[in-house]
Parts: structure tokens; sequence; C-alpha cells
């Protein structure tokens, strides 16, 4: 036993826990009304409250609520801001009157009244809803009638419909007429439906009868009277479709009833049977049908303003599945036009070019231009030498080394004639700037040391010339010097099938000297000559049109192309398309480094604005908006992709194909990222190396264009382990920082031939070097001896040569070799030696082979490793 003095309680071992509470608190337990028939548990203390009053005030009881039932038990009923009690069924005992004041008791005779209320109102709505719910089940059984009574109709109606085509007799039609009567006298059985609602003859909507049973919901009087449910008015089908408004009676509904069409929707389907029944074709119209290279099956059946529906069943049918979203080539799409009836038109992606070249002027319009002339011969024959003393300027000076590794394109005046001049390298590796120098020119000019005579660029030069179809002027020079001999050049040319005029021919020669400047007027004076027999014209009064000499990147001017103009007139505003980069004309600048306002036929001129650097060689033309421009240069660029990728894809195959190609060939590559000034710079370089490959090793580009080093070359030159050659270009500051920290190297080159030469050594250092075998010498084994600690030891005799000691041996058994490795012990008596000539014994031991036998032959060789080069 325990006794605690905070909350006052005796507990004994074993029995219930007795409680002492506190005087003027009573205390139980009553269930709280939550709403929706829930309840909950909850503790109530009544205290009382302690104010005086007169000793001699007599409480008087209040009266029971009724005399028959006992006294009601008290709950507590929630309200906004208070606890009512209520009344429940259940007895208990009433607290003495002492202990309530007369306000408490006011306040439960309310709670009580109030209480009696509820329950009439819930037993009111208990019966609504029963009574609601017998109504709905007698509707439910009365539609369920009428629906079998239809469909019985509706039958009946078929099978009349498939008799015969004379009506039938109006005494056989009538009872069918009147088969669905039995079905309405389901009403009668209903005695528990409200006359009120049958008499009025007509039917309530949905939202009266929600209405209705939301008010017996809440308890109101009347309101709780059975409804019957909305009975279709006529069926509607199996289609499904029109559903009407979506309400939770018509989604409960068990039977699934639907409403019947509209007045509208009868006629519209009347319209459309009646349609069908005339069977009356459209006139069918024939269009013309612009086809590209390839369509969709959607965008074929808009242009042919066909359903694409009926393509689908046409391709159906020639056993080809397939969406309107599906791409079909110019073929197939042709074959479905035709089929339904109309013309096609075929156009391609290169038409967005037709109308900017090649187009064709008026003879009227025509008038005489300067000739283009290409200077063109071997290295250090004297081009630029000669073309300097023309111009009377200083070219060569500018170049590194005293050579020419850029076309120089640039015009003088002789005779108030002008001459445009275009110069060309002469090294190897500028042949493509040979054969573009030729292409674009009108007289071809040959330049041949006398000393030196016919050198292979010379022979080159006369192929690429006579591949372009211009004709040739052949300036010998250098005749200043002692050993000059023209006519040995004039000898040699005729196995060329250059013919002069002093050997019966037809080409001119000159012999000039550019050093002392001899003859150099009759050289312009047989070009003016010649350019008179051509009979050069263009049309000056036409959109301009020619063709990209150079191009270069440069820091502060942007993409600057050198181009030469061959129709039309050039201004600056202009918008020019030039390969596949496109831009408006900025400024025109001209050889002499002055801005000009236009730039006529056969003028050279450098063109600034252009959006990027386009290629050498080039075709240009003025477009007349930007759009147009814009529509070229990406459909230029486009195919330039597809054209890489379908050569990579062809270079590079499969994973199988490289790997079976890398262990058959065992090719190794030499990554390179090249940046150069000019695009045909760059252009030499990459021909050049690619004729350094060999099928073990070979030089690949990762990455080439014109323009300063930068981060992003940096970058992609340490992601491809490529190493970066610089021609007559810098890096940046930030590109030098990239690479110093990632240990990329950045050769500098000015010269071309240096920069091949490099690569050259470089690419001969991943060749593997050669194996070359040397036979030393044969020897027989006579005896095997089997000694511990060692192995197997033969005896050997020395037949042939010479054995020496580290060598590699063969073991020869009938001629047939068993094993291939290399000596361990070479001894003669008991000493070991270093080499056993012929006729002498000695004792040999193999490195990790013991299998040896008595008569077989040892062979020796000595292998050396020689390094290669390209």
């Amino acid at each position: 036993m325990t006794d605690n003095k905070d909350d006052k309680t005796l507990s004994v071992s074993g029995k219930k826990t007795l409680t002492l509470k506190p005087s003027g608190v009573s205390q139980g337990t009553v269930r709280q009304d939550m709403g929706r028939g829930r309840t909950k548990s909850v503790v109530v203390e009544t205290r009382k409250r302690r104010f005086g009053k007169p000793e001699d005030e007599k409480v008087t009881k209040p009266a029971p609520a009724a005399p028959a039932a006992p006294a009601p038990k008290v709950a507590v009923q929630p309200t906004r801001n208070r606890v009512e009690p209520v009344q429940r069924e259940t007895p208990t005992p009433v607290a003495p009157a002492g202990d309530l004041s007369a306000g408490e008791m006011e306040a439960r005779r309310r709670a009580l009244a109030e209480a009696q209320v509820r329950e009439a109102e819930e037993a009111e709505r208990r019966e609504a809803e029963e009574a609601r719910r017998k109504a709905e089940e007698a509707d439910r059984k009365q539609r369920e009638a009428e629906k079998a009574a239809r469909e019985a109709a509706e039958a009946e109606a078929a099978r009349k419909s498939e008799a015969e085509a004379a009506p039938a007799p109006a005494e056989e039609e009538a009872p069918a007429a009147q088969a669905p009567a039995p079905a309405r006298t389901v009403e009668e059985v209903r005695p528990s439906r409200p006359a009120p609602v049958a008499a009025r003859g007509r039917r309530e909507t949905e939202e009266e009868e929600d209405e209705r049973r939301r008010g017996a919901a809440r308890g109101k009087p009347g309101a709780g009277a059975p409804v019957p449910a909305k009975a279709p008015s006529r069926p509607k089908g199996d289609d499904g479709r029109r559903r009407g408004k979506l309400s939770l009676n018509a989604s409960l509904d068990e039977d699934g009833n639907q409403r019947g069409r509209s007045l509208s929707a009868m006629r519209r389907r009347q319209e459309k049977f009646r349609r069908s029944q005339m069977q009356v074709e459209r006139e069918k119209i024939s269009r013309e049908v612009i086809l590209p290279e390839t369509i969709t099956i959607q965008e074929l059946s808009q242009r042919m303003s066909e359903r694409a529906v009926d393509v689908i069943k046409y391709l159906m049918k020639e056993g080809q599945m397939m969406k309107p979203g599906d791409i079909i080539d110019a073929d197939l799409a042709e074959l479905i036009a035709s089929e339904f009836g109309h013309t096609v038109k075929r156009v391609s992606e290169s038409d967005v070019e037709t109308g900017i070249f090649d187009i064709d002027d008026d003879d009227a319009d025509l008038v005489s231009r300067p000739p283009v002339v290409t200077i063109m011969g071997h290295v250090d024959h004297g081009k630029t030498s000669l073309l300097d003393a023309i111009r009377n300027a200083n070219v060569v000076s500018g170049e590194a080394g005293g050579i020419t590794q850029h076309i120089g394109a640039y015009q003088v005046e002789q005779n108030g004639q002008k001459i445009t001049f275009i110069d060309t390298p002469g090294h190897a590796a500028f042949t493509a700037m040979r054969a573009r120098g030729a292409q674009s020119t009108d007289i071809a000019i040959l330049v041949v040391a006398a000393d030196d005579s016919v050198m292979p660029q010379t022979i080159e030069s006369i192929n690429h010339a006579k591949a372009a179809g211009v004709p040739i002027i052949v300036a010998i020079n250098k005749m200043d010097k002692p050993a000059a001999d023209a006519q040995k050049v004039r000898t040699e040319l005729l196995q060329h099938e250059v013919f002069v005029e002093s050997m019966g021919g037809e080409v001119l020669d000159v012999e000039v000297s550019a050093k002392n400047g001899t003859n150099l007027d009759k050289l312009l004076e047989a070009i003016l000559l010649q350019a008179e027999i051509l009979d050069l014209k263009a049309n000056p009064n036409r959109t301009a049109e020619g063709s990209v000499v150079e191009a270069e990147l440069d820091r502060g001017r942007g993409s600057v192309a050198t181009v030469l103009i061959q129709k039309g007139t050039l201004r600056p505003g202009q918008i020019i398309v030039a390969g596949d980069q496109w831009g408006r004309v900025r400024a025109l600048v001209n050889d002499k480094g002055e801005h000009v306002k236009e730039a006529g036929p056969a003028m050279p001129v450098e063109v600034l604005g252009l959006q990027g650097t386009p290629q050498a060689g080039d075709k240009f033309a003025v477009v007349e908006n930007e759009a147009r421009a814009r529509e070229i240069a990406e459909y230029r660029q486009r195919l330039a992709r597809e054209k890489a990728v379908a050569r990579a894809a062809g270079s590079r195959g499969s994973l199988e194909q490289m790997m079976t190609q890398l262990q058959t060939t065992g090719a190794k590559e030499f990554p390179l990222l090249i940046k150069g000034d000019v695009q045909g710079s760059i252009e030499a370089i990459a021909g050049a190396l690619d004729k350094l490959g060999t099928d073990e090793v070979r030089a690949r580009i990762v990455h080439s264009a014109a323009g300063a080093i930068t981060e992003s070359d940096i970058s992609l030159a340490e992601a491809s382990g490529a190493a970066i050659m610089a021609f007559n270009v810098r890096a940046n500051p930030q590109a030098r920082e990239a690479a110093s920290r990632s240990g990329i190297e950045i050769r500098y080159y000015n010269i071309i031939y240096d920069l091949v030469d490099d690569v050259k050594a470089a690419m001969s250092g991943m060749l593997s070097p050669e194996r070359r075998e040397t036979f030393l010498g044969y020897a027989e084994i006579l005896e095997v001896f089997n000694i511990s600690k060692i192995g197997k030891v033969a005896g050997c005799q020395v037949t042939e040569g010479k054995v020496e000691r580290g060598s590699g041996v063969r073991l020869l058994r009938d001629n047939v070799v068993i094993h291939e490795g290399k000596l361990k012990t070479l001894k003669r008596f008991k000493d070991e030696v270093s080499e056993v000539n012929v006729g002498q014994e000695c004792g040999m031991a193999f490195e990790n082979y013991e299998d040896i036998r008595k008569g077989d032959q040892i062979e020796c060789f000595r292998v050396e490793h020689v390094t290669r080069t390209l």
C-alpha cells in the first residue's frame, strides 16, 4: 500500500485504485458527437461555483423532462466557442441540485429539447431515404420493362424491313405499333408513387430531382417524398455519343440508358444517308505537285489535296506499311502522285543556287576587259622577281626565305591598258595553287631559268595550263647569267609539246632578265597582243561574279578574301555568297592598299565583311537579299558536312574493320593541328603531309584553319594528343598560358619546307626498326649429357661457320625448326668461350629448353635492328 500526497491516491495491491477527488469538482466520461455518425469519448469535469447566498434561501429542484423517463445522461456537444451538454438515452443519476446553478440547469433543459428535435429530424430523414430507395427500385424495374419492350419492337421492325418490298397490310402493322403499350402499364402496379407527380404529366429535370434529394438530406419537411427517375424519351442507339450532362445519378445508373438524339442530329444523319445513296462523285482536279528529293507522306498528300488515309491505303495495296510521318524519296512520291492523277515537277536542293552563276549576257552589253595573266614555273626561276620588275615593287623581300608561299594578285598599266597578274608559288607543295591560278586566268606566262632549263615544276605548270586551255607565253629568265642558254630551253620545251615561234610553233617566247629589267616591255607587248587575239570581253553592268584567289583571317579586319572579278561590277554594300560563307561587302581594297568604290571585270580586290573565311578557289556571286544568301550558304555548309561525314565513315568503317586493319597493316597515325595565315598555305601543307604517309605511318590532320592559335585549339590538341604546327601565325596570350599548363608544344614556321621536314622526322621515329638477320654457322649434336644443377648439355661439333655466345639459335630436327631461342652456355672443354670456329667441338645449352637429341642440328644467327626513315 502506497500513500501519495500529491494526487491523494490510495493504491491497494491487487485491487482497483481509489482516488480522492478535490471537493467541488465532479468528473465523468461522455460520448461526443463529431457529425456524420462519428463519436468520440471525452472526459468532462464540472466545477462548483462558489458564491455567497443567504442561508434561508431554498434551492428548488428542476422538474423532470418526462414523468416516466429516467434522468438523462450528460454529454458534451461541440459548438463554435463552448461545450454544451447533450441528452443521451442512457440513464445516469442526476447531480444534486445544490451543485448546479440556475443558468446551468436552463442550459441543460435547452440541450435536452434540441436533442429531441434532432432525433425527430433524423427519424424523418431515415424514413424519407427508405421511401426514396423503394421508389428508385420500382422505377428501375419499370425502365427495364420499357427497355425490353423497345428491343422487342426494334427486332420486329428489323424483321419487317427484311420482308418484301410491298407494304404490309394495315391490320398487321397495328399490333406491332401497339406492342410497347403493355410495358407502360407498370405504372399501375406502383401505389407508392405520389399522385401529384403522376398527374403533372411532365418530366422533371435532373436539377429539380437533385434539389429534392438535397432537401431530404437536410431534413426539410416533404422533401423526402419518392420521386421517379427520368425515363429516356427515345432510344439513343449503340454508338455511345452525346451522353448529356454528367451527374452523379447518371454515373450510378445501373441500366446505363442514354439520352436520345436531338432533332438536328437526326436531320444530319438523314442528309448523310441521302448523299451516300445518290453516289455523286466530285470532279477530279489534276494539280502540279512539286516534289523535292525527299518528302513525308503527309506533306505529299497536302500538296495533292488528297487524304493521307487514301495514300496510306494505296501503299498498303502495294505491300508497304507506312505512316503519314514517314519520309519517302522522290521516285516513290512521283509514282503515288501519278497514280492519283496529278502531274509532277521534280526539284532539287541545289536549285537554291539557280540563277546566281553563269548568267548569259547580251552581246551588245559586252565591252573589252583587261587580261588575267598567271605567272607559273619552277621554284627559284625568278617569277616573283620578274613581277617585281614589272610593278617596280619588291615582293620577294616580304616572303620568308625569298620563296613565294601565297598567291598574289596585282594590276599594272601598260600603254593605257591594264593587265592583271596572278603570281603562284613554284614549290611542289603548291600544286593546287598553280592549278587554281591556271583555271581563273586568260594567259599563262611560263618562266624558265636560262641556266636551269626545264625542271619538274616547269613540266607541271605546262600541264596545268594545257588542262585549263589557256595560251602560254614563255619567258626565258636570267639571261644576264654567263651560263644562260636560251636555245637549250627551247629545245627541251619541245619534249613537252610547247613549240615556240622560233622553232616553227605558235607559242610566243621572250628572253628577259628580271635583275636588269631587260625586254620587260616586249613581254608586256606580247601579253597585250595575245589578249587582242583572244578578244576578251565582259559585261560590267550586271551583278558581280568571280572566284576567290586567297582567303585569310585578319585579327583587325576579320575575314578577308582576295577575289578576282570575272563578270560585272562589285560595290560596297552588296551581299555576296562565297563558297559556304556569305556577308555584306564593307570595303574593297586594291593591291596598293587603297579603298575603291567599285571593282570591275578582271580586277583583283580584297573583300571585307564576310561572316567566315571561304576556301581558296571558291566561286562567289552577288545575291539580291540576305535571306537568299543565308539559304545558299546553309545548303553548301550542310553539303560539306555530309561529304565530310561520308568521307570519315568510308575511311573509318566499323570497329571490327578498324581492328582488322590495325592488325593487318599496323598503321600508326601522327595527329596534327595546323593553323596558317591563309587558306592556300594550309591546303599546300595538307597536300605535302599527305604525300609523306606510308602503309605503316601517316599524318592525320585533326583540325586546320586560318587565323591565330586560340584556347580552343589548345583544348582540341590536348584532347586528341595532336602537335600544333603554326605557319606564319602566333598564339594569343591566353592560348600560350593554356599550352604551358597542359604541356602542349607549339612549333612556329615561316617556310613550308621546314615544317614538312620536321613532320617527316617525327613520323620516321614512329616507324618500327628494320630487323636484319645475319647467318653465323651450323653445329651438329654428337652426344647429349645430363649434368646436375645445369640440365641437358649438347656436345656439338661446328660444321660450318662459327657459333657465338649470346647469339640466336634454331634447333633443326630433320630440317624442321623445333625451337628458336638463345644460347645459355658455350663451353670448350671446361672453359666458357665467346665463340667456337668450324671443325671444333664445344658444349652448348639452351635457355629454357632441354628437348635435344643426338643428331639434331643447331643453326646460329645474329639479329640487328636498323632504324628506318621515310
